[in-house]
């Protein structure tokens, strides 16, 4: 079978039913497959999943410190800009942009460094990127591991239930997988690892990654606004963490086809673009189905796109060395053309409209 349809840990539901179709879980049946997956005792491959949630559950306390006890308007729009716009704009540059469709390359490892751990850490490469590759590839089709037409929880629960990799790989496909993770700067494990921990990351160097993020943060955080600031900072990106996983659901318009005329130009798949996660964390989600290797995804001058002005800042302080760019190309095929016809249309119309109204007039 070809390695995409292979690659993800199936859930016990399935991808698809008898008929061929998307197979959709009842609630239950989501919720059953998302605690038996974080279940490490029953399991220790499961590490991965429950150690991508137990953060969560980790910045919980931060959020209530911040609401119950450093609550004030001036810490909420801090908190508001970093969940939103620091979050969020990371989250597209380096998760979604540069680790899962290499649209940039870094100078060197430092400037990778330094983009990777700009924010607290939440989320694990391997379970965006592997699984990100496969969404592309199957696209609101069965196997896609976060399709809006399966519900809400599908895609909310989809890092647990249908994201982590495949525990039986086979040598050479799990080689292609530490291919397709090797630029983020992940060490992978060995084949004999894997079969151990049933994943590419290694426990222990994950777990120090992320302790050694998150000292270093609220290190800064305090040294810059005390324990105020470093909780508040430390619930936004909790916030944050539990927003995006919202995202996709409603990125591909909650499984219905929601995509506008001159707005949406890919007709591919459901994906559409959507303004509040366009500006805030340059997410053009339409565009950037038609252009996945493209550094910019906001083509249109109302399309803020603060993940490009991130990565072409680094391109001109040297950080970046060069990125692809697929603006032009959108114009000249999509956007262009779609004026021009609109503008006919109107042209046709008010001739109409003339000749109408000539004819009325003569009778």
């Amino acid at each position: 079978m070809p390695f995409l349809d292979t690659v993800l840990r199936q859930p016990s539901y399935g991808w698809k039913d008898e008929c061929g179709n998307l197979s959709k879980p009842s609630v239950l049946a989501i919720f059953k497959e998302f605690f038996s997956r974080l279940n490490i005792f029953k399991n220790k491959k499961n590490w991965l999943s429950f150690t991508s949630w137990m953060m969560i559950v980790c910045f919980v306390p931060f959020l209530m410190l911040f609401i119950f006890k450093y609550f004030s308007f001036k810490l909420l729009i801090v908190a508001f800009v970093y969940s939103m716009v620091v979050m969020g704009s990371h989250g597209t540059v380096w998760y979604h942009r540069y680790c899962t469709h290499r649209a940039f390359k870094f100078r060197n490892n430092i400037w990778r460094f330094i983009t990777q751990n700009i924010t607290l850490k939440i989320i694990p490469e391997e379970i965006y990127v592997i699984s990100h590759h496969v969404h592309h590839a199957k696209s609101d089709q069965p196997g896609d591991p976060y399709n809006a037409q399966g519900g809400f929880l599908y895609c909310f629960l989809a890092d647990v239930n249908h994201q982590p990799i495949a525990h039986n790989l086979n040598e050479k496909d799990y080689g292609r997988c530490v291919k397709l993770m090797k630029h983020t700067g992940q060490i992978s494990n060995t084949y004999a690892q894997y079969q151990k921990w049933g994943t590419l990351a290694n426990p222990l160097r994950t777990i120090g990654g992320i302790l050694l993020n998150w000292g270093f943060w609220y290190l800064a955080f305090y040294l810059i606004g005390g324990h105020a600031l470093a909780c508040t900072l430390f619930g936004a990106a909790g916030f944050w963490a539990v927003g995006v996983r919202t995202f996709n659901y409603e990125g591909h318009g909650k499984g219905e086809d929601k995509r506008r005329e001159g707005s949406d130009y890919n007709r591919e798949d459901m994906s559409i673009n959507q303004a509040w996660p366009g500006i805030v964390a340059g997410e053009w989600h339409n565009n950037h189905h038609l252009y996945p290797k493209s550094a910019r995804s906001g083509f249109l001058p109302h399309q803020v796109d603060t993940a490009w002005y991130y990565i072409k800042f680094l391109n001109l302080i040297g950080g970046v060395t060069e990125y692809h760019d697929s603006k032009k190309q959108f114009l000249e095929k999509y956007h262009e053309p779609h004026k021009q016809a609109k503008s006919l249309a109107k042209e046709k119309t008010t001739v109409l409209t003339k000749e109408t109204l000539i004819v009325t007039e003569q009778h």
